[in-house]
């Protein structure tokens, strides 16, 4: 079926890139196959991720069908753009229509974008993964390739105010090495597997990042930054019940 809303929104999305003056630094994007069944496992720090982790399949000539919570489907601007898209639905009190329909996007040899930490970091540090991503490899058969984003979260984060300007601002896209899930596996190890090869690549950008993190908003305490901490969020979530 041919993609009549995408190509623009891609124009659109690369016009917003050259307005941000963004300075990309894309590694490993060979990995992201040119056909077949494949789901891209990303990190979560700001607002853009889906955008930017797109932007590294371009040069595949893929388009990804990324899986984002229901509430943008059911806005009135942008719930029309994700449909016509042909993104996932998420609705997390009920995930199995959303399961299904990416099965589905894999069966026919789509590439499907997973946030399997659910949510925005707002440490900047990796949280706890669903194993949602594990699950879909295993029934599909689709590969899973690991990508990380880092520096979107100095544009538009979880509340942070956002800034639009042009500042060229770094952002890395690491994209990792491919790696299957066999029928037998183990959902829980294969998880782990997903988490360290994240971390690696995680740590890897940071330190290659040419900005320097220390006393920034932007990055987490463990660099010198002054992000909080996931045990100060914790601390603000029950203040807040």
């Amino acid at each position: 079926m041919a993609d009549f809303v995408y190509p623009p929104v891609i124009s659109l999305v690369k016009g917003f890139w050259k307005y941000l003056d963004l300075q990309f630094t894309i590694q490993g994007e060979a990995n992201i196959p040119r056909e077949g069944a494949a789901i891209l496992a990303i990190n979560h720090v700001s607002y853009l991720d889906f955008a930017i982790a797109g932007t590294a399949a371009l040069p595949s000539q893929r388009l990804v069908r990324f899986m984002a919570k229901k509430e943008i489907f059911d806005h009135p601007v942008a719930g029309p753009l994700m449909r016509g898209m042909k993104h996932i639905s998420v609705d997390r009190k009920n995930g199995g229509p959303s399961f299904i329909a990416a099965l589905k996007a894999l069966h026919a040899g789509e590439i499907v974008g997973v946030f399997p930490e659910a949510t925005i970091s707002q440490s900047f540090e990796l949280k706890e993964m669903k194993n949602g991503v594990i699950r879909l490899a295993i029934e599909s058969g689709a590969l899973i390739i690991p990508v990380v984003v880092w520096g979107s979260q100095r544009i538009w984060t979880k509340k942070v105010s956002r800034d639009f300007s042009r500042s060229s601002i770094p952002v890395t896209i690491s994209v990792g090495r491919p790696f299957y899930c066999g029928p037998n596996d183990e959902v829980e190890s294969r998880l782990e597997f997903l988490r360290v090869e994240m971390s690696e690549l995680l740590t890897r950008a940071q330190s290659e990042y040419p900005d320097s993190p220390i006393g920034q908003r932007w990055a987490p305490v463990r660099l010198g930054g002054t992000a909080p901490t996931p045990e100060m969020i914790e601390q603000s979530k029950k203040k807040e019940l």
